[in-house]
């Protein structure tokens, strides 16, 4: 099990509260990085220059917002027996300039499956009760959205 799976593991035990750890680096000219897990992750942290076409703050922000609502679905998919084969999801998050702060996060997310309507609901609530990430921003600012099933394609077979 890597750190993260025993970091995830341990905080459905119920005990103390789960802890992440990140180091991040940055160097006067706007280069920087994040080290997550065992993942190094290249970030824009310049001001007052061109992007430099990586992730930012808030980029990374929607990313882990969206990151939660896809870990959340295969936790839906290995707890509740959610069966889907694939899922995408589109986040947009708002911000306003004064004072400085996200505003608004929506979402849409497609899955591929064959579940009935009752269980895409079912599963989209759990994805909003359970969601540490999701939970977070939610007290911070009005999250919504939609889960969308969409059906699997038939193999027409032969011919």
């Amino acid at each position: 099990m890597t750190a993260s799976q025993n970091a995830d593991a341990a905080g459905t035990a119920g005990g103390a509260p789960t802890e992440y750890r990140i180091n991040a680096h940055a160097t006067s000219g706007g280069a920087a990085a994040v080290k997550a897990a065992d993942t190094q992750i290249e970030l824009d942290a310049g001001w007052g220059q061109e992007p430099s076409g990586l992730p930012g703050p808030a980029q990374l922000l929607a990313a882990a917002f969206a990151a939660c609502l896809l870990k959340n679905l295969a936790r839906a998919g290995e707890l509740l027996g959610f069966s889907y084969d694939d899922a995408h999801v589109e986040v947009i998050a708002r911000r306003e300039d004064s004072p400085p702060k996200f505003i608004e996060i929506t979402y849409s997310l497609r899955v591929t499956t064959d579940e009935p309507p009752r269980r895409v609901e079912l599963t989209h609530a759990n994805l909003r009760k359970f969601g540490t990430v999701y939970n977070t921003l939610a007290a911070a600012c009005e999250v919504h959205g939609t889960m969308q099933a969409v059906a699997r394609e038939s193999d027409p077979g032969p011919g």
